[in-house]
Protein backbone atom coordinates (compact mmCIF):
# COMPACT_ATOMS: atom_id res chain seq x y z
CA UNK A 1 0.00 0.00 0.00
CA UNK A 2 2.42 2.57 0.97
CA UNK A 3 4.56 1.75 -2.18
CA UNK A 4 1.43 2.14 -4.18
CA UNK A 5 0.75 5.55 -2.74
CA UNK A 6 4.26 6.09 -3.09
CA UNK A 7 4.28 5.63 -6.94
CA UNK A 8 1.21 7.60 -6.94
CA UNK A 9 2.31 10.49 -5.70
CA UNK A 10 5.54 10.16 -7.96
CA UNK A 11 3.21 9.93 -10.78
CA UNK A 12 1.64 13.47 -9.52
CA UNK A 13 4.78 15.40 -8.79
CA UNK A 14 5.99 14.83 -12.08
CA UNK A 15 2.75 15.55 -13.72
CA UNK A 16 2.54 19.02 -12.16
CA UNK A 17 5.76 19.44 -13.19
CA UNK A 18 5.23 18.54 -16.88
CA UNK A 19 2.09 21.06 -16.73
CA UNK A 20 4.22 23.60 -16.48
CA UNK A 21 5.06 25.89 -19.83
CA UNK A 22 7.06 28.30 -20.43
CA UNK A 23 7.78 30.55 -23.84
CA UNK A 24 10.81 32.55 -24.24
CA UNK A 25 10.65 35.23 -26.52
CA UNK A 26 14.55 35.51 -27.32
CA UNK A 27 15.90 38.68 -28.95
CA UNK A 28 18.37 36.81 -31.15
CA UNK A 29 18.92 35.25 -34.02
CA UNK A 30 18.30 31.79 -34.44
CA UNK A 31 22.24 31.03 -35.41
CA UNK A 32 23.59 33.62 -32.94
CA UNK A 33 25.62 31.77 -30.72
CA UNK A 34 25.22 33.37 -27.69
CA UNK A 35 21.56 33.07 -28.00
CA UNK A 36 21.34 29.72 -28.80
CA UNK A 37 23.77 28.58 -26.39
CA UNK A 38 20.97 30.58 -23.64
CA UNK A 39 18.25 28.57 -25.40
CA UNK A 40 20.50 25.46 -25.22
CA UNK A 41 21.19 25.63 -21.45
CA UNK A 42 17.40 26.80 -20.83
CA UNK A 43 16.34 23.39 -22.87
CA UNK A 44 18.15 21.51 -20.51
CA UNK A 45 17.02 23.01 -17.65
CA UNK A 46 13.57 22.31 -18.84
CA UNK A 47 14.45 18.93 -19.61
CA UNK A 48 15.63 18.55 -15.96
CA UNK A 49 12.41 19.94 -14.09
CA UNK A 50 9.67 18.77 -16.69
CA UNK A 51 8.77 22.28 -17.61
CA UNK A 52 7.87 22.67 -21.72
CA UNK A 53 9.53 25.02 -23.38
CA UNK A 54 9.02 27.47 -26.53
CA UNK A 55 10.94 29.73 -27.68
CA UNK A 56 10.42 32.23 -30.60
CA UNK A 57 13.38 34.46 -32.13
CA UNK A 58 13.22 37.90 -32.64
CA UNK A 59 16.41 37.84 -35.38
CA UNK A 60 17.86 41.28 -33.73
CA UNK A 61 14.30 42.15 -35.00
CA UNK A 62 12.93 43.83 -32.12
CA UNK A 63 9.61 44.81 -33.02
CA UNK A 64 9.19 40.94 -33.82
CA UNK A 65 9.74 40.79 -29.82
CA UNK A 66 6.37 42.85 -29.55
CA UNK A 67 4.47 40.60 -32.11
CA UNK A 68 5.35 37.57 -30.37
CA UNK A 69 3.37 39.16 -27.30
CA UNK A 70 0.51 39.36 -29.50
CA UNK A 71 0.36 35.78 -31.16
CA UNK A 72 0.40 34.79 -27.75
CA UNK A 73 -2.64 36.94 -26.28
CA UNK A 74 -4.23 36.09 -29.78
CA UNK A 75 -3.66 31.90 -28.85
CA UNK A 76 -7.01 30.07 -26.77
CA UNK A 77 -6.50 30.30 -23.63
CA UNK A 78 -5.68 26.48 -23.30
CA UNK A 79 -2.63 26.94 -25.74
CA UNK A 80 -1.12 29.77 -23.96
CA UNK A 81 1.76 29.86 -21.88
CA UNK A 82 1.64 29.78 -18.14
CA UNK A 83 4.61 32.18 -18.72
CA UNK A 84 6.26 34.26 -21.04
CA UNK A 85 10.44 35.09 -20.08
CA UNK A 86 11.75 37.98 -21.93
CA UNK A 87 13.98 40.53 -22.48
CA UNK A 88 14.61 44.32 -22.53
CA UNK A 89 16.65 44.41 -25.14
CA UNK A 90 16.00 48.18 -27.18
CA UNK A 91 13.50 49.12 -24.82
CA UNK A 92 10.96 46.46 -25.57
CA UNK A 93 9.59 45.21 -22.34
CA UNK A 94 6.96 47.46 -21.31
CA UNK A 95 4.70 47.12 -24.23
CA UNK A 96 5.40 43.34 -24.09
CA UNK A 97 4.64 43.51 -20.28
CA UNK A 98 1.38 45.46 -20.67
CA UNK A 99 -0.01 43.32 -23.71
CA UNK A 100 0.87 40.53 -21.71
CA UNK A 101 -0.22 41.30 -18.82
CA UNK A 102 -3.77 42.31 -19.82
CA UNK A 103 -4.33 39.01 -20.91
CA UNK A 104 -3.44 37.54 -17.48
CA UNK A 105 -0.40 36.00 -18.36
CA UNK A 106 2.70 35.44 -15.98
CA UNK A 107 6.04 37.23 -17.35
CA UNK A 108 9.30 37.10 -16.07
CA UNK A 109 12.33 39.73 -17.12
CA UNK A 110 15.73 37.72 -17.92
CA UNK A 111 19.32 38.93 -19.19
CA UNK A 112 18.07 42.16 -19.84
CA UNK A 113 15.52 44.22 -16.32
CA UNK A 114 14.04 47.73 -16.46
CA UNK A 115 17.14 49.69 -16.18
CA UNK A 116 17.00 53.78 -15.17
CA UNK A 117 13.07 52.60 -16.24
CA UNK A 118 13.38 56.15 -18.07
CA UNK A 119 11.52 55.54 -20.88
CA UNK A 120 8.39 57.34 -22.36
CA UNK A 121 6.25 53.90 -20.51
CA UNK A 122 7.53 53.22 -17.21
CA UNK A 123 7.68 50.17 -16.43
CA UNK A 124 7.35 50.78 -12.22
CA UNK A 125 8.40 47.81 -9.91
CA UNK A 126 7.80 44.41 -10.39
CA UNK A 127 4.23 42.72 -9.34
CA UNK A 128 2.65 46.83 -9.29
CA UNK A 129 2.27 48.71 -12.49
CA UNK A 130 2.38 45.33 -14.17
CA UNK A 131 0.81 43.09 -11.64
CA UNK A 132 1.64 39.16 -13.48
CA UNK A 133 5.17 41.13 -14.07
CA UNK A 134 6.75 38.48 -11.32
CA UNK A 135 10.30 39.54 -11.40
CA UNK A 136 13.69 39.45 -13.08
CA UNK A 137 17.10 38.54 -12.99
CA UNK A 138 19.96 40.02 -14.50
CA UNK A 139 24.01 39.14 -14.63
CA UNK A 140 25.65 41.68 -13.03
CA UNK A 141 27.01 43.46 -16.65
CA UNK A 142 28.65 45.48 -15.26
CA UNK A 143 31.59 42.66 -14.29
CA UNK A 144 31.95 41.84 -17.70
CA UNK A 145 32.76 45.11 -18.77
CA UNK A 146 34.73 45.43 -15.59
CA UNK A 147 36.62 42.10 -15.53
CA UNK A 148 37.79 42.42 -19.32
CA UNK A 149 38.69 45.59 -19.63
CA UNK A 150 40.81 45.75 -16.62
CA UNK A 151 42.41 42.04 -18.13
CA UNK A 152 42.81 43.79 -21.08
CA UNK A 153 44.62 46.92 -19.76
CA UNK A 154 47.43 44.94 -17.78
CA UNK A 155 48.16 42.91 -20.73
CA UNK A 156 48.94 45.71 -22.77
CA UNK A 157 51.09 46.61 -19.51
CA UNK A 158 53.26 44.01 -19.21
CA UNK A 159 53.71 44.49 -23.73
CA UNK A 160 55.05 47.90 -22.88
CA UNK A 161 52.92 49.53 -25.89
CA UNK A 162 53.65 52.78 -27.77
CA UNK A 163 51.72 55.53 -25.49
CA UNK A 164 50.25 59.32 -26.20
CA UNK A 165 51.08 61.92 -23.55
CA UNK A 166 52.30 59.04 -21.12
CA UNK A 167 49.16 57.13 -21.38
CA UNK A 168 47.86 53.97 -23.29
CA UNK A 169 44.73 54.63 -26.24
CA UNK A 170 41.65 52.54 -25.99
CA UNK A 171 39.00 52.22 -28.36
CA UNK A 172 36.31 50.72 -27.41
CA UNK A 173 33.10 49.01 -29.36
CA UNK A 174 29.56 49.02 -27.26
CA UNK A 175 26.42 47.04 -28.65
CA UNK A 176 23.53 49.94 -28.53
CA UNK A 177 22.71 52.69 -26.46
CA UNK A 178 19.33 51.43 -25.03
CA UNK A 179 19.91 47.96 -23.82
CA UNK A 180 20.41 48.15 -20.08
CA UNK A 181 22.95 45.08 -20.45
CA UNK A 182 24.84 47.21 -23.35
CA UNK A 183 24.73 49.78 -20.70
CA UNK A 184 26.38 48.89 -17.69
CA UNK A 185 28.94 46.76 -19.45
CA UNK A 186 30.34 50.12 -21.04
CA UNK A 187 30.12 51.55 -17.61
CA UNK A 188 32.17 48.72 -16.53
CA UNK A 189 34.45 49.62 -18.93
CA UNK A 190 34.88 52.96 -18.00
CA UNK A 191 35.25 52.12 -14.56
CA UNK A 192 38.52 49.90 -15.54
CA UNK A 193 39.97 52.62 -17.17
CA UNK A 194 39.02 55.34 -14.25
CA UNK A 195 41.24 53.02 -12.40
CA UNK A 196 43.87 52.71 -14.47
CA UNK A 197 45.24 55.89 -14.88
CA UNK A 198 47.47 55.64 -17.55
CA UNK A 199 44.73 54.74 -19.74
CA UNK A 200 43.14 57.15 -22.44
CA UNK A 201 39.78 56.03 -24.26
CA UNK A 202 39.84 58.32 -26.82
CA UNK A 203 36.18 57.16 -28.52
CA UNK A 204 33.37 54.65 -28.00
CA UNK A 205 31.26 53.75 -30.92
CA UNK A 206 28.05 51.72 -30.80
CA UNK A 207 28.43 47.85 -33.90
CA UNK A 208 24.87 46.45 -32.59
CA UNK A 209 26.34 43.28 -31.73
CA UNK A 210 27.28 42.57 -35.13
CA UNK A 211 30.71 41.34 -36.61
CA UNK A 212 30.69 43.05 -39.75
CA UNK A 213 29.96 46.63 -38.35
CA UNK A 214 32.41 46.18 -35.72
CA UNK A 215 35.15 45.45 -38.49
CA UNK A 216 33.39 48.65 -40.44
CA UNK A 217 33.74 50.83 -37.16
CA UNK A 218 37.55 49.60 -36.86
CA UNK A 219 38.32 50.52 -40.34
CA UNK A 220 38.59 54.29 -39.25
CA UNK A 221 38.56 53.81 -36.14
CA UNK A 222 42.53 52.78 -36.61
CA UNK A 223 43.07 55.66 -39.26
CA UNK A 224 41.68 58.17 -36.64
CA UNK A 225 43.98 57.06 -33.82
CA UNK A 226 46.88 55.00 -35.20
CA UNK A 227 48.70 54.56 -31.73
CA UNK A 228 46.06 53.00 -30.19
CA UNK A 229 46.26 49.56 -29.79
CA UNK A 230 43.64 47.75 -27.33
CA UNK A 231 40.11 47.45 -28.34
CA UNK A 232 37.49 46.79 -26.06
CA UNK A 233 34.13 45.58 -26.99
CA UNK A 234 30.86 44.67 -25.62
CA UNK A 235 30.60 40.72 -27.01
CA UNK A 236 32.78 38.49 -29.04
CA UNK A 237 31.50 38.91 -32.46
CA UNK A 238 31.91 43.03 -32.56
CA UNK A 239 35.78 41.90 -31.22
CA UNK A 240 36.13 39.29 -33.94
CA UNK A 241 35.66 41.82 -36.30
CA UNK A 242 37.72 44.33 -35.50
CA UNK A 243 40.11 41.82 -35.33
CA UNK A 244 39.37 41.04 -38.50
CA UNK A 245 40.03 44.59 -39.43
CA UNK A 246 43.22 45.04 -37.90
CA UNK A 247 44.65 41.88 -39.62
CA UNK A 248 43.74 43.45 -43.13
CA UNK A 249 46.09 45.94 -42.43
CA UNK A 250 48.78 43.37 -41.79
CA UNK A 251 48.30 43.38 -37.96
CA UNK A 252 48.64 40.50 -35.14
CA UNK A 253 46.11 40.38 -32.68
CA UNK A 254 47.96 39.63 -29.41
CA UNK A 255 50.87 40.63 -30.68
CA UNK A 256 50.89 44.10 -31.59
CA UNK A 257 47.33 45.09 -30.99
CA UNK A 258 45.43 43.59 -27.91
CA UNK A 259 41.40 42.87 -27.97
CA UNK A 260 39.19 41.76 -25.31
CA UNK A 261 35.43 39.90 -25.43
CA UNK A 262 32.72 39.00 -23.95
CA UNK A 263 30.98 35.97 -24.34
CA UNK A 264 31.66 32.06 -24.85
CA UNK A 265 31.87 31.00 -28.39
CA UNK A 266 33.81 28.27 -29.10
CA UNK A 267 36.25 31.01 -31.74
CA UNK A 268 36.59 32.93 -28.44
CA UNK A 269 37.47 30.59 -26.45
CA UNK A 270 39.89 29.12 -29.06
CA UNK A 271 41.46 33.17 -29.73
CA UNK A 272 41.84 32.85 -25.58
CA UNK A 273 43.73 29.64 -26.18
CA UNK A 274 46.02 31.03 -28.75
CA UNK A 275 46.68 34.08 -27.58
CA UNK A 276 44.87 36.18 -30.15
CA UNK A 277 42.02 37.39 -27.70
CA UNK A 278 43.70 38.94 -24.58
CA UNK A 279 40.90 39.35 -22.46
CA UNK A 280 37.30 37.01 -22.42
CA UNK A 281 34.12 37.42 -19.54
CA UNK A 282 31.41 35.15 -20.01
CA UNK A 283 29.33 32.30 -18.71
CA UNK A 284 25.98 34.64 -18.65
CA UNK A 285 23.75 33.22 -20.96
CA UNK A 286 23.01 31.15 -17.85
CA UNK A 287 20.79 33.62 -16.80
CA UNK A 288 17.91 31.88 -18.99
CA UNK A 289 18.37 28.60 -17.25
CA UNK A 290 18.58 30.13 -13.84
CA UNK A 291 15.01 31.86 -14.39
CA UNK A 292 13.88 29.05 -15.47
CA UNK A 293 14.56 27.12 -12.03
CA UNK A 294 13.06 30.32 -10.37
CA UNK A 295 10.03 30.19 -12.13
CA UNK A 296 10.00 25.98 -11.19
CA UNK A 297 10.02 26.77 -7.63
CA UNK A 298 7.55 29.82 -7.67
CA UNK A 299 5.00 27.39 -9.74
CA UNK A 300 5.70 25.05 -6.62
CA UNK A 301 4.76 27.60 -3.69
CA UNK A 302 8.15 28.93 -3.17
CA UNK A 303 8.37 32.78 -3.83
CA UNK A 304 11.83 34.29 -5.26
CA UNK A 305 10.50 37.19 -3.43
CA UNK A 306 12.42 36.68 -0.22
CA UNK A 307 15.69 37.30 -1.99
CA UNK A 308 14.24 40.21 -4.08
CA UNK A 309 12.17 40.71 -6.86
CA UNK A 310 14.72 42.41 -9.46
CA UNK A 311 17.88 40.20 -8.47
CA UNK A 312 21.22 41.25 -9.91
CA UNK A 313 23.72 38.81 -9.67
CA UNK A 314 27.25 37.51 -10.32
CA UNK A 315 27.25 35.32 -13.21
CA UNK A 316 30.32 36.38 -15.32
CA UNK A 317 33.53 34.62 -15.40
CA UNK A 318 36.93 35.95 -16.59
CA UNK A 319 37.97 32.80 -18.58
CA UNK A 320 42.03 32.06 -18.79
CA UNK A 321 43.69 29.58 -20.90
CA UNK A 322 42.62 26.46 -18.34
CA UNK A 323 39.04 27.17 -17.89
CA UNK A 324 38.56 28.19 -21.73
CA UNK A 325 39.79 24.26 -22.09
CA UNK A 326 37.31 23.14 -19.40
CA UNK A 327 34.98 25.27 -20.95
CA UNK A 328 35.25 23.76 -24.84
CA UNK A 329 35.62 20.00 -23.02
CA UNK A 330 32.56 20.22 -20.83
CA UNK A 331 30.36 22.74 -23.08
CA UNK A 332 32.04 23.01 -26.10
CA UNK A 333 29.03 21.29 -28.09
CA UNK A 334 26.39 23.26 -26.04
CA UNK A 335 25.02 20.26 -24.80
CA UNK A 336 24.67 21.23 -20.82
CA UNK A 337 23.14 17.67 -20.11
CA UNK A 338 26.07 17.27 -17.89
CA UNK A 339 24.49 19.90 -15.17
CA UNK A 340 21.73 18.98 -13.12
CA UNK A 341 19.46 22.31 -12.74
CA UNK A 342 17.62 20.42 -10.14
CA UNK A 343 20.44 20.63 -7.61
CA UNK A 344 19.72 24.44 -8.00
CA UNK A 345 16.42 24.17 -7.07
CA UNK A 346 14.94 25.02 -3.81
CA UNK A 347 11.57 22.92 -4.35
CA UNK A 348 14.45 19.81 -4.86
CA UNK A 349 16.78 20.81 -1.92
CA UNK A 350 14.76 22.50 1.00
CA UNK A 351 17.73 23.21 3.10
CA UNK A 352 18.62 25.41 0.12
CA UNK A 353 18.18 28.78 1.38
CA UNK A 354 19.73 31.11 -0.93
CA UNK A 355 20.25 30.85 -5.10
CA UNK A 356 23.56 30.34 -6.49
CA UNK A 357 23.91 31.86 -10.08
CA UNK A 358 27.28 32.20 -10.48
CA UNK A 359 28.96 30.16 -13.43
CA UNK A 360 32.58 29.10 -12.35
CA UNK A 361 30.88 26.29 -10.58
CA UNK A 362 29.81 24.57 -13.62
CA UNK A 363 33.31 24.74 -14.53
CA UNK A 364 34.48 22.19 -11.47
Amino acid sequence: MRRTLLVFCCLLYCGLAQAMSVTFINPGKHDEIYWLTATRAMQAAADDLGVQLEVLYAERVHPRAVEFAREIVARPRDKRPDYVILSNDYGTGPEILRLLDSAGIRTFLAFSGRGDDKGPEPMGAPRTQFHLWLGSLEPRAEDAGYQSAKALIQRARKAKLPRVGGKLQLIAIGGDRSTPASIARDEGMRKAVAEAGDVELVQEVYAAWNRARGAEQSDWLYLRYPQARMVWAGNDLMTFGAMDSWRKRGGQPGKDAFFSGINTSTEAMQALRDGSLAALSGGHFIAGAWALVMLYDYNRGIDFATEGLELDRTMFTLFDAASAERYLRYYGDMDFSRVDFRHYSKAFNPRLKRYDFGFQQLLK
